[in-house]
C-alpha cells in the first residue's frame, strides 16, 4: 500500500460506500462485469476457474473490447462531500485493466442527463494493472455524482472516493435533536489508541452494525491503561443523549466506558490526543454488557457546547456504534 493511500484511508472516509447512499447509476457497457461491483465495500477477490456466460468472472466493472472509436464511462452517485483523493484499484485485472482513466464531477439534485455540465476532477492518468492507482484531488467543491471515463475499455476492480461528507441541515434539523457525531451529518473519527480489528470510522457509520467486523475493536491490552477514540462532531452542539452499542461483541466487549468532550478552539488536531487528557467528563464510567445498546440521558453531565468527543473503553474491546444526539449551538 502506498503512502498516499494510507493517508487517505486514515484521515477520510469512502464517499462511494453503498451504506452512505452511493449507487451505480449508469455504464456504457457491462459485458464482462456489472458496474455495481465497482463500489462494493469488500476487497476484490479472484476465483480461479469461475466463468459465466460471457467469460471469466471478475470482481469489478469490466467492459468488452472496443472495436471502434470512443471510450467507456460510468456514472456513480456518491455521498455528497468534498473529495481529497481517489483510488482506482485494478486488483486481479492484469491483461484486461483500463490503460488510463479520468474523472469528472457534478452536483445535482436529480440524476445527470445529456444536459448535465461536468467539471474535470482528475485529468486522464495512466493506470497500472493489479495495483492501487491513487491520486490526490485538488478541488474543494462539494460533489455528489462522478463520471469515471476509461480509455478505451477494460476493467477496474474498485473505486474508492476519499473525502468528507458535507450537507446542509434543514430548518427542522437545526431546531431539533440530531446525531452530531454521525458520518452522514459530517462527523469524523480522527484518531484512536488502537484499531487492530476494526476501523474507527465504523463507530459513526449509519445503521446497526452488521457483524463484529463492522465496528471498532482493539487488540487485547497486555499492559496498564485503556483504549480511546477521538471524534470531531459535524456541528458544535449540546449533548443531550448518548447511545453506545456493543452489538455483536460478546466475549470482547469493554468492561466499562466513559466519554469526555471539549469546545476545541485553536490548536492543531495533530496533537489533539495529548490535549484530550484535560477534557471535561460528559459521561462518567459506566458498566458495559455484551451485545447491548445503551442509552444515557440522566447520567450525562452538562459541560456546555462541545465540538469534539473522546470515548474511553476500559481496558479494551469492541464497540459497534456511538451516537451523540444533541442540538446545534452557534458559538461566537
Amino acid at each position: 500500500m502506498n503512502d498516499l493511500l494510507k493517508t487517505l484511508q486514515n484521515y477520510w472516509i469512502d464517499l462511494a460506500q453503498p451504506r452512505l447512499g452511493a449507487q451505480a447509476v449508469y455504464a456504457t457497457d457491462e459485458f464482462f462485469a456489472p458496474l455495481e461491483r465497482l463500489i462494493q465495500p469488500e476487497e476484490p477477490v479472484f476465483i480461479p476457474g469461475k466463468y459465466d456466460d460471457n467469460g471469466k468472472w471478475m470482481d469489478g466493472w469490466e467492459t468488452r473490447r472496443k472495436r471502434g472509436d470512443g471510450y467507456d464511462y460510468a456514472i456513480i452517485k456518491i455521498c455528497s462531500g468534498v473529495i481529497y483523493g481517489v483510488d482506482l484499484d485494478t486488483a486481479h485485472f492484469t491483461g484486461n485493466f483500463a490503460p488510463s482513466a479520468s474523472i469528472e464531477a457534478c452536483y445535482s439534485k436529480t440524476p445527470p442527463d445529456e444536459n448535465t455540465r461536468w467539471f474535470p476532477l482528475l485529468h486522464s492518468r495512466a493506470l497500472q494493472g493489479n495495483s492501487h492507482n491513487t491520486f490526490e484531488i485538488g478541488s474543494r467543491e462539494v460533489w455528489n455524482y462522478l463520471r469515471l471515463n476509461i480509455y478505451p475499455d477494460g476493467g477496474i476492480a474498485r473505486l474508492r472516493v476519499y473525502g468528507q461528507v458535507r450537507r446542509e441541515l434543514s430548518a427542522d434539523e437545526l431546531d431539533g435533536e440530531i446525531d452530531l457525531a454521525a458520518m452522514l451529518n459530517g462527523g469524523r473519527a480522527l484518531c484512536a489508541s488502537d484499531m487492530h480489528f476494526g476501523h474507527i470510522s465504523n463507530l459513526i457509520a449509519p445503521g446497526k452494525g452488521v457483524n463484529m467486523g463492522d465496528g471498532w475493536e482493539t487488540r487485547r491490552r497486555r499492559e496498564p491503561g485503556f483504549d480511546w477514540i477521538i471524534l470531531r462532531l459535524a456541528y458544535v452542539g449540546q449533548i443531550t443523549r448518548l447511545v453506545i452499542d456493543t452489538a455483536h461483541f460478546k466475549g470482547n466487549y469493554p468492561y466499562e466506558c466513559s466519554v469526555c468532550g471539549t469546545l476545541y478552539q485553536g490548536g492543531n488536531e495533530d496533537s489533539i490526543a495529548t490535549q484530550s487528557l484535560y477534557w471535561d467528563q460528559i459521561l462518567p464510567p459506566q458498566r458495559m454488557a455484551a451485545d447491548t445498546e445503551f442509552t444515557f440521558i440522566e447520567q450525562l453531565r452538562q459541560i456546555g457546547p462541545v465540538s469534539h468527543l473522546r470515548l474511553n473503553i476500559y481496558p479494551d474491546g469492541g464497540v459497534s456504534r456511538l451516537r451523540a444526539f444533541g442540538k446545534v449551538r452557534r458559538v461566537e
